[in-house]
């Protein structure tokens, strides 16, 4: 089986090395060897250390790599949207199958993708593309294709993860945690696509897709990131017996008409200490997958990192070629149910308030006549000295609010109301909770 490799960065290197290293057990677990074709980069002569292969592999010609004859299985591991798009389907219409670690792209036109793919008959694998070398896509799209998946709940972006992570264990601010996970190579140089969320709703976009066999694009997942979650946030989650972490949610249920829909989110949110995934640290990455039969389920392990991607690639490629071996084709595309994404809006949530208010009586009743208005109950409150100091000193007073269970619209529209109030100083924070506190 001869591979064309786009890519010979962090992950592609790790892919050539296991490929050198385990070639014996590889074929044996195949039944034919693996070759690598060729491999494209942007530039021939850059220094690659002691990488174990051939120089003259390299190409600056992808495109006339894929349309090699003697080219059966092309692994892509660059990134981004175009050009990588064009590669893929003109692979897969020429009927290559395709491994891919590309999130952005499944995301963004995954469908094009399966397209192709039913087009040329070839197998399409991306089980790179969320969670590292965590086994995930392939148990969502095979292990439990008897099942009925209702949610999907999961941590899946390390930078993030790290950063809160180190906000919960030393009080520090996020643009303190942000600089730590930078000198330690846990964030780029530019960590929008990490702190802003963009990275864990392609994630989520890709986990919703296979789970409720219906087409989901990041365009359709609600994304906040974490970079208005303050060490004052950190702290009230502490207290609650709390830890803030960066979800990606996905779930099944009706929406305001009875039909059935799926809610896909990304957002920090306060998870209780007993949750499973809050105890997830560092830079590691957790899904926690519900389903009627199986009943809860969890994955975890390195979400991030040249080995585990490579790990998680290679695991591809051996399905792949068995199955060109074989002469059959993986099932296609699942997406059969065709569910609308339902709004923001009408998920269900709930809201943790901090409120900066006026220490006088009759604030609390109507503050409560605010969620009263929009039909939200209140589940705790909690009310102190402003900044936590000394009773009696000051005019204003901390007010903390947690709702039970309610649509998002009408939470955002309490916290709307309460903003305009004179009593209402400031609304400190607005985190949802999540995980059944």
């Amino acid at each position: 089986m001869r591979l064309a490799l786009l890519g010979c960065g962090t992950v592609g290197g790790e892919v050539v090395r296991l490929l050198h290293e385990q070639s014996a057990d590889l074929a044996a677990r195949i039944g034919a060897p693996l070759e690598i074709a060729g491999i494209a980069v942007r530039r021939i002569g850059r220094d690659r250390g002691d990488l174990p292969v051939d120089p003259a592999l390299f190409t600056t010609d992808p495109l006339g790599l894929i349309k090699r004859d003697d080219v059966d299985v092309v692994v892509e591991v660059v990134g981004g949207i175009e050009p990588a798009r064009t590669w893929l389907v003109e692979a897969l219409r020429a009927g290559k199958s395709v491994v891919t670690a590309n999130k952005a792209l499944l995301a963004e036109d995954g469908v094009a993708l399966h397209d192709a793919a039913a087009e040329g008959g070839g197998d399409l694998y991306y089980e790179a593309s969320v969670a590292g070398a965590i086994p995930l896509l392939r148990p969502l799209r095979e292990s439990l294709h008897g099942d009925r998946i209702t949610r999907v709940t999961g941590i899946v972006n390390g930078t993030t993860n790290f950063i809160l992570s180190a906000m919960d264990a030393t009080g520090a601010g996020f643009a303190e945690a942000l600089e730590e996970a930078t000198e330690l190579g846990y964030a780029e140089a530019d960590p929008t696509a990490d702190v802003e969320g963009f990275d864990a709703a392609a994630k989520a976009a890709i986990l919703a897709s296979l789970a409720f066999h219906t087409r989901v694009a990041a365009a359709d997942v609600h994304r906040e990131g974490i970079t208005e979650v303050t060490a004052a946030d950190v702290a009230s989650a502490k207290a609650m017996g709390c830890t803030i972490k960066l979800l990606c949610i996905a779930a099944r249920g009706a929406d305001s008409a009875g039909r059935e829909t799926v809610s896909v989110r990304v957002h920090p949110a306060m998870i209780p200490l007993t949750h499973p995934l809050a105890s997830v640290g560092d830079a590691f990455n957790a899904v926690f997958v519900e389903a009627e039969a199986a009943g809860q389920l969890m994955f975890y392990g390195r979400g991030a990192g040249g080995a585990p991607t490579a790990s998680a690639v290679l695991g591809d490629v051996v399905a792949v070629s068995r199955n060109r071996l074989a002469g059959v084709r993986a099932a296609s595309e699942s997406a059969y149910a065709d569910l609308a994404v339902r709004p923001m809006g009408e998920a269900l949530t709930r809201y943790h308030i901090s409120l900066d208010v006026a220490d006088r009586p009759g604030v609390l009743e109507a503050v409560a006549g605010v969620f009263a208005r929009h039909d939200v109950s209140i589940a705790t409150v909690r009310q102190g000295p402003a900044g936590g100091g000394p009773a009696g000193r000051g005019d204003d007073a901390d007010l903390v609010i947690v709702t039970h269970v309610a649509p998002d619209a009408a939470l955002t529209a309490t916290v709307g109301e309460l903003r305009g109030l004179d009593i209402v100083r400031s609304v400190a924070s607005v985190l949802r909770v999540e995980g059944g506190l």
